[in-house]
């Protein structure tokens, strides 16, 4: 049994999930990371909005999975990945849910990225 708090996303804490419109585009050092028009947009509380994007189109072979480990309390336990050919910038730019909380099962095949971490992310032609 875990001693983790679960908390129920609500009119305090709203987390909307859609898809994106446009095609979401990651590049790290001048080499494209991912590349997607299927990207869900998560939007949670106050923050910025988060571009989640499959697995499947983003170069795993770029990634490297790291021991670091977060919780959050609406989404649950989450992994990190790092990006070599970032740098230090780019050491755990890349975050997954890899078994979200129901409220969230959408991004559970999905991964995302610190702005900051990495060169850009784009939206084409939203």
């Amino acid at each position: 049994m875990s001693d983790k708090p679960v908390k129920i996303p609500g009119p305090d804490h709203p987390i909307t999930i859609t898809p994106t419109a446009g095609r979401v585009v990651v590049k790290v050092a001048g080499v494209t990371i991912a590349d997607s028009d299927a990207a869900l947009t998560l939007k949670e509380a106050a923050y910025p909005p988060v571009q989640y994007i499959p697995r499947a189109h983003v170069d795993m072979a770029q990634l490297e999975r790291t021991a670091h480990a977060t919780y959050c309390p609406y989404k649950g336990d989450c992994s990190y990945f790092s990006i070599p050919a970032g740098g230090e910038r780019s050491r755990n730019a890349v975050w997954s849910y890899e078994a979200p909380y129901a409220a969230v099962a959408a991004i559970g095949s999905y991964l995302a990225f610190y702005p900051e971490r990495v060169g850009s992310i784009e939206i084409l032609g939203n």
